[in-house]
C-alpha cells in the first residue's frame, strides 16, 4: 500500500531510484451507503453512480482540456479513462484514469481530478470513497499514494486531487474540496480554486 496522505499532504511522483514517475493510475473509488430495509429486513444495497473526470490547465489557470465520460481521451493523447461505472459495486477501482506524464502537452501545468454525481445524489450516500495513485510504469504496478475521503454531506461532487508539474517531475497533491455539479464543465471553477 502507498503512503496514506491527509488533506492538503503533497508527494512528489518520483520512483526508489530517483526517476519521475512516467506512467500512472488514478483509481477512485467508493461504495454507497446501506439503504433501508427491504422485504424480511434485509438491508437493501443502493447503487451511487459517481464519474470520475480530470480538468487540464496551463500555468495561467485556464482549462484547455477535459478527460470524463463523454470524451474518454485527452486531446494530446496523454489520458484514457477506462468508462464509466454507474453503480459503485465492487471492491477496488470503480473509474480509473491512466496518464503517461511524459507525453502531457507543454502547455498543462496541473490536472485536477474531481468525481461528481450526474444523477445528483449526495455524498450523505457515499462511504468509503477515496483516490490513489498507481505506478503503471513499474512491474506489480505498486500504489504510489492514497487519499481516503472522510466527509459526507449534501455536496454532489468533490475535487479530490491534483498532479501539477514541479521541475521535471509532477508533484500530487490530496484536496477533498466539496463541491456541486453533475460534470466536468459544472466543476471547472472549483476545481481551478484548488490550483
Amino acid at each position: 500500500m502507498g503512503l496514506s496522505l491527509q488533506k492538503g499532504q503533497a508527494l512528489s511522483l518520483t520512483k526508489n531510484d530517483g526517476g519521475a514517475l512516467t506512467r500512472v493510475r488514478l483509481g477512485l473509488g467508493w461504495d454507497a451507503v446501506a439503504g433501508k430495509r427491504g422485504l424480511f429486513g434485509m438491508k437493501k444495497e443502493a447503487e451511487v453512480d459517481l464519474d470520475a473526470s480530470a480538468v487540464f490547465f496551463d500555468a495561467a489557470g485556464q482549462p484547455i482540456d477535459y478527460v470524463w465520460f463523454n470524451q474518454l481521451r485527452s486531446k494530446d493523447g496523454s489520458a484514457q479513462h477506462a468508462g464509466d461505472n454507474l453503480t459503485g459495486a465492487g471492491d477496488g477501482d470503480d473509474e480509473v484514469i491512466r496518464i503517461d506524464l511524459s507525453a502531457v502537452h507543454q502547455a498543462v501545468a496541473q490536472i485536477v481530478f474531481v468525481i461528481s454525481s450526474y444523477s445528483r445524489q449526495t455524498f450523505d450516500n457515499v462511504q468509503n470513497a477515496f483516490c490513489r495513485v498507481v505506478d503503471d510504469s513499474t512491474a506489480g504496478a505498486p500504489e504510489v499514494a492514497r487519499y481516503q475521503l472522510t466527509e459526507s454531506g449534501p455536496h454532489t461532487a468533490m475535487v479530490m486531487a491534483k498532479v501539477s508539474r514541479s521541475g521535471a517531475g509532477w508533484t500530487f497533491t490530496a484536496i477533498g474540496e466539496r463541491a456541486n455539479g453533475r460534470t466536468v464543465q459544472d466543476l471547472v471553477g472549483p476545481a481551478a480554486a484548488a490550483l
